[in-house]
């Protein structure tokens, strides 16, 4: 039997939602590729044992999050590409404008309640799912989305954050 049995088959079913996610995490495509990339190489290298157990899934979804919370401490804020929309007096659409906002917003939280909001939001998780993949207490991801959503209120009033 080939260590990597099923594996290459879990990454074409996956990728383009760990994508998704990492993109939404990190607010960068580039960096979303290679938080991708970086987990998926750690997955591979433990795909045997993992395909085993028979939730590879919740293993690369909690490595995701983990690697990037773990890069966010490594690296400054004023590190992040792109948080300033050049304005180029070009006519958007609200739809545009609304995913600009909220695309600066997210990227001026914390790296963990950013995780939150992606997770439970995005991802639509119930507050025990985030919890096991950011390994943390239910309640930590209350507060923390509490703190999230407070902030988001804060920095763009013209939305509806509820």
């Amino acid at each position: 039997m080939d260590r990597y049995e099923g594996f290459r088959e879990f990454v074409d079913a996956r990728q383009q939602s760990l994508m998704r996610t990492a993109y939404l995490l990190t607010g960068d495509s580039h960096l979303a590729e290679d938080l991708v990339q970086t987990v998926l190489t750690r997955v591979a290298s433990h795909w045997s044992k993992l395909a085993g157990t028979g939730n590879p899934e919740a293993y690369t979804r909690k490595a995701l999050v983990n690697q990037h919370l773990s890069w966010r401490r490594r690296r400054s804020f004023s590190e992040i590409a792109g948080l300033e929309v050049p304005d180029r007096g070009e006519a958007h659409d609200d739809a545009t404008l609304r995913r600009l906002a909220l695309r600066q917003s997210l990227a001026k939280l914390s790296p963990k309640q950013r995780a939150v909001i992606v997770l439970r939001f995005y991802e639509d998780r119930s507050e025990q799912e985030t919890a096991q993949l950011m390994g943390c207490s239910v309640g930590t991801v209350k507060s923390q989305t509490h703190y999230a959503l407070s902030k988001l209120r804060a920095l763009a009033p013209q939305e509806a954050y509820r």
